[in-house]
């Protein structure tokens, strides 16, 4: 009986990379974006913009503390402070720009006193996780009806198109204007103050309810185009279920569409919010939010236009960052892009 031949060990060996030579390893989609997305400097910056602004949001309370005032104080008409006035005599500023001091760093409001910086900080922490939450019903139902009407096609698409069609013939803003007053009336008593959780659940349930459809369609429009795929009819032949087919083969198929969405949808839900308690509807006083900011300052443009400077300025700073974070996370997942 022969005995087997011993193989020599530099044969069974995988052959190393010659010195100087890089070993090549693969990259998942995800990867590939994470690299295209750290070239790009724009989106980098604002990314980290964005970052700061939820910090900040987060972080209100510290740095309201850290300045010694807060968002509610009436620091021109309470007689605490009366040893350091910050009014005069027309219920104006003392000082330049606002009243900008080592006390008040962005200066106070007219007539009132109140700190400025403290409104500001205390209304982003309100209009940021106000329109993160009411981004995250709305994408979340949009991603779920559009992918079962796009997947299962038929009726089931059909009705949910036409639903989505009826609620897209709601002017939304108009329908918030005078849906507050009559929810109002029935749930809150006229001779009493409406609460302000009242009020945010209000405008969370209107914009929720009224803001899924786009992402519904975008959803919808993308699975109609790979419910045919090769990859979905083989998982369709191996006997996978449709919710597996939708979670596992579907589902990050549409990833990239979704993030981009949602990179336009907040920054969009922020100024809608802000509209809706510009037009006062929405927070009113004493709540700090950023509309109400703005609704201050149409009051006092002509007397102290320095009030309506930092709060427009931080909007617009927040709004245009993640809008170029969107067109940055488009181009990352897009490989035809030349960027």
């Amino acid at each position: 009986m022969t005995s087997p031949v011993a193989l020599d060990p530099e044969l069974e060996s995988t052959p190393e990379p010659a010195e100087g030579e890089q070993k090549l390893e693969g990259r998942s989609p995800g990867q590939l974006m994470w690299q295209r997305f750290k070239r790009d400097r724009t989106g980098v910056i604002c990314a980290w913009v964005v970052i700061f602004y939820f910090v900040v949001a987060l972080c209100a309370p510290l740095l309201v503390k850290l300045s010694g005032t807060d968002p509610y104080t009436l620091y021109g008409q309470d007689p605490t402070y009366a040893d350091k006035p910050v009014l005069d005599d027309f219920g104006l500023p003392l000082g330049y720009f606002g009243g900008v001091s080592a006390d008040h760093w962005f200066g106070v409001e007219p007539q009132f006193g109140r700190d400025l910086f403290a409104m500001l900080v205390y209304g982003m922490r309100t209009s940021l996780f106000m329109a993160l939450g009411v981004t995250v019903l709305m994408m979340g139902t949009g991603i779920v009806l559009g992918l079962i009407g796009g997947y299962f096609g038929g009726k089931t698409d059909y009705w949910l198109g036409r639903v989505t069609d009826f609620f897209l013939s709601f002017p939304q803003q108009l329908f918030f204007i005078a849906f507050m007053p009559v929810v109002t009336a029935f749930f809150v008593d006229p001779r009493e103050e409406t609460p302000t959780y009242f009020r945010a659940l209000a405008m969370l349930i209107v914009l929720w309810v009224l803001g899924w459809m786009s992402m519904s369609r975008l959803v919808r429009s993308t699975v109609l185009s790979l419910r045919e795929r090769e990859f979905v009819e083989a998982a369709k032949v191996s006997g996978a279920s449709p919710a597996r087919i939708i979670r596992k083969e579907i589902l990050p198929n549409v990833v990239t569409p979704i993030l981009v969405q949602f990179t336009y949808t907040l920054p969009s839900t922020i100024l809608t919010i802000a509209f809706l308690s510009f037009a006062g509807v929405g927070f009113v006083e004493p709540t700090p939010d950023w509309g109400r900011l703005f609704a201050a300052g149409a009051k006092y443009t002509q007397q102290d236009p320095a009030f309506i400077f930092f709060p427009g300025l931080a909007l617009v700073i927040f709004v245009l960052a993640f809008n170029l974070l969107g067109d940055s996370v488009r181009d990352a997942f897009d490989p035809k892009s030349g960027r």
